[in-house]
């Protein structure tokens, strides 16, 4: 399939009856004899003059259907040397639908008949068109996607269907699904254009600097007849993703509960009770800068596991939703203080972002908090970030394999239901799917190497035997 510069020239068959012989002057038989006696010898010469001249005119009218006849052939067998040199015309760079354009066969019955290949009845005299290997009626050939005449002289193919081209490039020229208009060719003619490796979004190149948001969860492009949520701190939330949005701490307590039973069937249960706060992203990033040590995830962290005292910033609840579509996403903060009672002081997570991936960012971060409380040595950053990574992927394989995706212990009634919005919806186990593309796909060296060390470790000898491999000898076993 492609675009082709096709001609569309009609080749017109002569209207023509003449093919009798004309009567020029009148009836010839009005110059014949009617008998040899009423003739004399000059009327025998002048009769004898016309016969002459009435035999070489007969002869010079058939030498001119001749030479008409001969004329047309000519024409046709022009039209159809151009349309098999236009057949043969390198096709452009196309998007990559379809094939090229190989056209099937046709078979025409014998005698010169023309059967238009769209009515299916014969052409007889008139204008015709001859193109696709087949002869048409100027009113059969049609469009294909929109039945209309095809008038112009250039069309496209596809699976040996004619088209317009503007026909063709609506059916078949991908969008930009940010701008909604044709992803345009670049200077080599080809169509260029960027996609999402999980999503699939495709979109104008240019879209990646002309500050077009994305969503801070799941990434996609904020199109432009889609309207994302402003957060407080600056970032943006798609709507499927804001349906399973953790807006606040109370709300994130459930969800908090979820993660300690997780560990407590693995064997690693959490003995200190430890705060969880869900906090912007400029408190994250301030309490960031008080840690002594720690490993960060770039371009942004999205959680944090304290080890000294601080005092928080944190979300506590929500402002009443306010304007026409009650889009607007207010906060209310106040500060908390952090006293050291153990190794741990508080887990810090990211507030407004979807169900599950708060819940693997709580995971990851929590086993942070085992790995300090059961007195493991300082680990490597690859080691440690690796494990870590490999509880989060874990719990994530654990709700989605679950199905309900919705095994929340809960303390309060309304937080419950408000946690459990949009909770196994198709959307949100598509985006469970994408948390833990995210997480095998990372290529740093700390978090994405360390994650597949790790990964390759607990499949092989177990996640106990793993992490007792790690208390003796800070690596991974092999």
């Amino acid at each position: 399939m492609g675009w082709f510069s096709k001609i569309l020239k009609a080749s017109g068959l002569k209207d023509s009856e003449e093919h009798g012989h004309a009567n020029y002057g009148g009836d010839p038989n009005r110059y014949a004899p009617t008998s040899s006696e009423d003739m004399a010898p000059e009327s025998e010469n002048e009769d004898m003059d016309r016969a002459i001249a009435l035999s070489l005119f007969e002869e010079s009218q058939r030498g001119r259907n001749v030479i008409d006849h001969d004329s047309q052939l000519e024409d046709d067998a022009q039209l159809a040397q151009a349309i098999q040199e236009s057949l043969n015309v390198e096709s452009p760079p196309r998007y990559g639908y379809g094939n090229m354009y190989q056209p099937a066969p046709f078979y025409f019955p014998m005698g010169g008949l023309r059967i238009c290949a769209g009515c299916c009845t014969e052409i007889g005299y008139g204008r015709y068109l001859n193109c696709l290997n087949a002869f048409w009626h100027p009113e059969c050939f049609r469009c294909y996607a929109c039945n209309l005449p095809i008038s112009d002289c250039e069309f496209s193919t596809s699976g040996n269907h004619p088209y317009h081209k503007s026909c063709y490039k609506e059916s078949y020229y991908p969008k930009c699904d940010v701008c909604k208009h044709f992803i345009p060719t670049n200077s080599a003619g080809l169509i260029e254009y960027r996609a999402h490796p999980f999503w699939v979004q495709k979109y104008c190149p240019f879209h990646e600097h002309d500050g077009t948001p994305r969503c801070c969860s799941c990434e996609r492009m904020e199109p432009r007849d889609t309207r994302y949520v402003p957060l407080d701190d600056g970032r943006k939330l798609c709507l499927e993703c804001l349906e399973s949005a953790i807006m606040d701490t109370t709300v994130c307590q459930p969800l908090y509960l979820d993660i300690q039973e997780f560990y407590e069937s693995l064997n690693m249960k959490v003995e200190q009770q430890v705060p969880l706060l869900l906090v912007k992203r400029e408190a994250l990033n301030e309490a960031r800068e008080g840690e002594r040590n720690g490993h960060y995830h770039m371009p942004e962290t999205r959680g944090l596991c304290l080890s000294e005292e601080q005092t928080i910033s944190t979300i506590l609840r929500r402002r009443p939703r306010t304007g026409a579509g009650k889009r607007a996403m207010k906060t209310i903060t106040e500060p908390y203080k952090l006293t050291r009672r153990c190794e741990v002081t508080a887990i810090l997570i990211l507030y407004g972002l979807p169900r599950l991936l708060t819940g693997s960012i709580l995971a990851h971060e929590m086993m942070h908090a085992w790995l300090r409380l059961k007195g493991y040595p300082n680990l490597s950053q690859d080691v440690e970030e690796g494990i870590c990574q490999v509880l989060a992927h874990l719990w994530l394989d654990t709700k989605l394999k679950s199905g309900s995706g919705s095994n929340v212990a809960s303390t309060s009634s309304s937080a419950s239901t408000a946690l459990k919005r949009g909770t196994g919806s198709q959307f949100e186990r598509k985006l469970g799917e994408f948390f833990k593309h995210q997480i095998k796909s990372d290529i740093s060296p700390v978090y994405g190497d360390g994650f597949r060390a790790g990964q390759q470790a607990v499949n092989k000898y177990g996640l106990q035997s793993t992490l007792e491999h790690i208390r003796m000898t800070g690596t991974f076993p092999y």
